[in-house]
């Protein structure tokens, strides 16, 4: 099909969300503590909706079960992909994801979570975690035990335009002043390992100590950083991430792009600029799918894309 499909984002009020999102790219967010839009996504927790053209109002999930030639004809029952923005106006939890193994037995069939970070925004000296400091499985646990959260967790400094892969088992928290694109796994299930002792409608919110010690990669391994970038004529492109789950690929557009779509699909998020794609205006803040055999996407403009696909 030669048409492509924007979508709209389902919206999750956080208790430490902001209002980035609206002041960033104009979203109509529910509230000022909205953490994140589903921009696109076919999952049952929150299902992004097609904006215009011939399957305007549609959810994801039913075009993927109902026209699947959109997709390749795939065999896989949902969506593969999930992609968030994600504004950190307080620290998230630390938490981990287990893989699809796991998932899979202790969550009623669910996939497993691998997913990386495109540094969206931040605020001036913004940090993040990823990985712990602990050399075996039972120096994990006993410092998850005894609280010492400043000596096993792996905390450094972000800016704008850092990328980070997340592999499942990683420990990892987004922290305040951070405006992050995720692309992730389809799966919903998270581990909470420390909350800050934060109340949430005067409880304290679920912890899940025993599945993150069962799930933890021990000891932490860094992951493939993104590749070097590439000038071309017209535009810089990098890749951020290739593995079993997920391809992403970032592009610096600065007049003009010939993309080829040779996926089953393609996810294209416009993180920064301005320009037209086979004639059609898009701006930072837009996410749209350019479905199976769509043939080659003409980007004019000066903008920055990232692509991703399964």
């Amino acid at each position: 099909m030669r048409e492509l499909l924007f979508m709209e984002p389902c919206f999750k009020p956080m208790i430490w969300g902001g209002h980035k999102m609206r002041e960033k790219y104009g979203y109509p967010i529910p509230c000022d503590e909205t953490g994140e839009a589903w921009v696109v996504s076919g999952h049952q927790n929150g299902k992004s909706t097609v904006k215009g053209g011939s399957f305007d109002g549609w959810k994801l999930d039913e075009l993927w079960s109902q026209h699947g030639e959109l997709f390749g004809n795939p065999a896989e029952k949902d969506f593969p992909l999930l992609v968030k923005v994600i504004d950190a106006n307080g620290d998230l939890s630390i938490q981990v994801h287990p893989d699809d193994a796991y998932a899979f037995a202790h969550e009623n069939g669910s996939k497993g979570k691998t997913e990386c970070w495109y540094i969206l925004d931040c605020e001036e000296g913004a940090d993040i975690i990823v990985g712990h400091h602990a050399q075996t499985k039972e120096e994990l646990v006993q410092m998850i035990d005894e609280g010492k959260w400043d000596k096993l967790l792996n905390c450094f400094p972000i800016h704008k335009g850092d990328f980070f892969y997340i592999p499942s088992g990683t420990v990892h928290a987004i922290r305040r002043g951070t405006l992050i694109l995720e692309i992730q796994q389809n799966s919903d299930v998270t581990y909470r390992l420390y909350d800050y002792g934060r109340l949430q409608n005067g409880k304290p919110r679920e912890l899940h100590l025993d599945k993150s010690k069962d799930v933890i990669r021990c000891p932490h391994r860094n992951a493939a950083t993104a590749g070097d970038w590439e000038k071309r004529d017209g535009y810089e492109m990098r890749r951020l991430a290739a593995g079993e789950y997920f391809t992403a690929d970032q592009w610096k557009v600065k007049t003009a792009l010939d993309l080829e779509q040779m996926q089953d699909f393609l996810i294209v998020d416009v993180t920064e600029g301005q320009g037209t794609v086979d004639g059609v205006a898009v701006r930072a803040g837009d996410h749209f799918i350019a479905p199976y055999q769509y043939g080659t996407l003409h980007v004019e403009g000066e903008l920055e894309i990232i692509t991703s696909y399964r």
